[in-house]
């Protein structure tokens, strides 16, 4: 079936209020405004996409059956909304049943990774990452958001909190593959698991080349301080790990679901398969960076105890001469030498040879 637009009939009521295409206009600061949070929905009928004026069309077209004579659509309603207030979800709530207890979730944000079943309605929280400057010319710190689903028999409903992993280009990509979307709402549930795994591998890619940095700059001969830097790595590592690690338990529990389609549950697999690489690959930065952090301690303490002993060695020079300089200044009658004419020169001869040949010693023993 080619993409149509398709306006249902008024024969059923309006589920709940209208919400057009958001559009922008200008704000306070003369930058876009959005809306309303619901960023694009479709009605996908065997895989393709009917376009509808409202969210409502969209879900008066599913559930009234209007494309097929027996008055089945075998389709399902796919919304998405970015950061949506109590509200706007609280609208869908009330068309797809969404628990409150989920809903509330959804509006928050901050949770944990999980995968929780209410009725008929499963409820997937993924955490979202991105490596980002918080300011120009600064160091790269790991941001997360999260992206919830809904997924009912005939609704997926994505909510993502944050700027990272935007849903937009997943289902431009699902909809090249109408083969893909006609196995139901668990192929969406694949496909924004997918994008959300592949942010945490191109992120901790990114982590692995400030690692190596790091790393060089530590063992280069140059003396540098990183101690700041690996600190923050180490930071950002957790947070890192904070994302990835609890995803694991949730995908697994997705792919023994009986909503889920033997294909789909293949390609869960590979994601699952994904993510454990992308977690031991965490996991050994976090093991890594230990001994990056007390090897540079170690060079800066022996660093300190170089320069003490270049210290104490050019001390031990300037200490001879003093001391000489010292008993001939005591201003006593009777001295040694004090009469006779090669004295001086015989005091300045000592104070030579003896620093010469402590200078020598402390070379030849890597002090100086």
């Amino acid at each position: 079936m080619a993409m149509t637009k398709v306006r249902p009939g008024r024969a059923t009521m309006s589920l709940f209020r209208t919400r057009g295409r958001p559009h922008a206009s200008a704000s306070s600061n003369g930058g876009p405004r959005r809306d309303t949070a619901v960023i694009d929905w479709a009605a996908y009928i065997d895989g393709n996409r009917v376009s509808t004026e409202t969210v409502a069309d969209a879900v008066r077209l599913i559930r009234d059956g209007r494309l097929t004579a027996d008055g089945d659509s075998a389709g399902f309603v796919w919304v998405g909304l970015h950061e949506p207030s109590a509200a706007e979800l609280a609208d869908l709530a009330d068309v797809f049943g969404l628990h409150p207890l989920a809903v509330e979730d959804a509006i928050h944000a901050h949770q944990r990774p999980k995968l929780e079943r209410y009725d008929d309605v499963h409820f997937l929280v993924m955490k979202t990452v991105g490596y980002v400057q918080r300011e120009p010319g600064g160091d790269e710190v790991v941001e997360t958001g999260e992206i919830m689903i809904f997924c009912g028999a005939d609704f997926v409903v994505t909510v993502r909190h944050g700027a990272h992993n935007e849903l937009g280009p997943v289902r431009r990509r699902l909809e090249k593959n109408p083969g893909r979307l006609a196995l139901g709402p668990a192929a969406v549930v694949h496909a924004v698991a997918d994008s959300v795994v592949d942010g945490y591998v191109c992120v901790a890619d990114a982590v692995q080349e400030d690692i190596d940095e790091v790393e060089e700059a530590v063992f280069s001969p140059d003396r540098t301080d990183e101690s700041r830097r690996i600190y923050r790595l180490k930071r950002e590592v957790i947070q890192l790990k904070r994302a990835v690690g609890p995803l694991a338990g949730p995908l697994r529990n997705l792919s023994g679901r009986r909503f889920v389609p033997a294909e789909i549950k293949e390609y869960l697999r590979d994601v699952e398969d994904h993510l454990t690489r992308v977690r031991e690959q965490v996991e050994a930065y976090d093991e890594l960076l230990n001994p990056i952090l007390q090897a540079h301690m170690t060079q800066v303490t022996v660093g300190d105890n170089q320069d003490m002993r270049r210290i104490s060695a050019w001390g031990a020079l300037f200490m001879v001469p003093t001391a000489i300089a010292g008993i001939y200044g005591m201003n006593f009658e009777f001295m040694p030498e004090l009469k006779w004419k090669y004295g001086y020169p015989m005091v300045l001869g000592i104070i030579a040879v003896t620093c010469v040949s402590l200078y020598r010693g402390f070379r030849r023993n890597g002090w100086l």
